[in-house]
């Protein structure tokens, strides 16, 4: 277990590129890679770092995943002592439990930053997807004596269009330094990308964000680490394996039909390093005499008797005779009726397709149906 660090998850960015996948949930809350939701990753990734103290700040739309999360149980933090905890907003005279960015959300829950016992913080988002332990950016954020350290990928996809909580890091010559940093930038000038991953004494923090607080500070990077990116040792450490950041509609399919090839999927699902999500008891998938399955991540409970291509299926869906699902993410429960064609389409829980229907999207735009609709 790792005494020196506790994490603090921050769910409550709202995303309106996301369209209907978060109308009724948080980023955080979204299913991805047929069994698992997106939060699911970088809780793991605590865990497997030995963290066993995490908050998990919401803002709204907050409870399909406290329904997901419940006591922690699936991650070993259902504990006496430290574990998981859901910090969800609440109205005191200092705040009105609407939060006006993520510096007014640590800010009402600094008592629990300060009732943990460990030193150092590491502070994380919710958009983006990897599998790594953490114990190898610690040991370099103490040694280097960093106020704060970030991690970073190398990542030149960019996309002015759809451009959230975009953080590039520009490096001095020792390749380690942050000399400087760029916020959501029209044209990039670095393909150095944070990973959402900060971390930073706890004391510190407490001082940053309280100042920030009372100056009118809302957003931690533009208020804080872009304020004081010339007075405080920032540095960085370059992560190197798959990431996904679930930032958009685009990004959201073309990284589920990354997870088609094994070379993707082998990173993120590293037997070493396993992934943990809440258990649901299924039968195993089955196949009728009619199905033509290939190249399909497909969860426990599915029927398929009709031809399913380059696709992700959740739990428990269904896909009859003669139906033809193609290049398409069909979440929990989804019904595909006899002779349905889908190419290109993310359809939420519960959708139904009925007889005959052709649905077709296109790479770069899919189409996208919210929950629980009849097609």
């Amino acid at each position: 277990m790792n005494q020196n660090a506790f994490g603090l998850i921050f769910t409550g960015e709202g995303n309106p590129y996301m369209r209907d996948l978060t109308l009724s949930r948080a980023v955080a809350a979204v299913p991805f890679g047929g069994r698992y939701r997106v939060v699911d990753f970088v809780l793991s990734d605590f865990v497997n770092s030995g963290i066993r103290n995490i908050g998990l700040i919401t803002q709204r739309n907050y409870h399909s995943l406290m329904d997901h999360l419940g006591s922690g149980k699936e991650w070993d933090l259902n504990r006496k002592r430290d574990g998981l905890f859901m910090l969800p907003p609440f109205s005191t005279k200092d705040n009105t439990g609407v939060y006006r960015g993520d510096i007014d959300a640590f800010h009402s829950v600094m008592q629990y930053v300060r009732h943990s016992s460990q030193k150092y913080l590491i502070l994380s988002g919710s958009h983006t997807i990897f599998n790594t332990r953490f114990n190898a950016i610690l040991k370099q954020h103490e040694e280097s004596g960093a106020d704060i350290t970030i991690m970073y990928n190398e990542d030149a996809r960019f996309n002015p269009e759809e451009q959230n909580r975009d953080l590039r890091l520009l490096f001095a010559e020792d390749g380690i330094t942050v000399r400087e940093l760029e916020w959501n930038p029209r044209y990039p000038r670095s393909n150095y990308r944070s990973c959402e991953i900060t971390i930073i004494d706890k004391s510190l923090f407490e001082d940053l964000v309280e100042e920030s607080y009372s100056r009118g500070g809302i957003d931690f990077v533009r208020d804080i680490l872009l304020t004081h990116v010339h007075d405080l040792k920032i540095m960085g450490w370059r992560y190197d394996g798959y990431v996904a950041r679930i930032d958009s509609v685009n990004t959201y399919f073309s990284h589920s039909m990354e997870l088609l090839n094994k070379a993707e999927a082998g990173d993120l699902y590293n037997p070493d390093h396993p992934i943990y999500t809440k258990v649901k008891d299924e039968t195993s998938a089955k196949y009728g005499a009619n199905a033509d399955v290939h190249n399909v991540v497909m969860a426990d409970g599915c029927y398929v008797d009709g031809t399913v291509e380059d696709s992700i299926l959740f739990r428990g869906v269904t896909v009859e005779r003669g139906a033809v699902v193609r290049n398409s993410v069909l979440m929990q429960g989804v019904t595909i009726r006899a002779g349905a064609r889908l190419d290109h389409v993310i359809l939420d829980k519960g959708v139904t397709v009925t007889a005959g229907r052709a649905l077709t999207g296109y790479e770069g735009l899919p189409l996208v149906f919210r929950k629980n609709l009849t097609v």
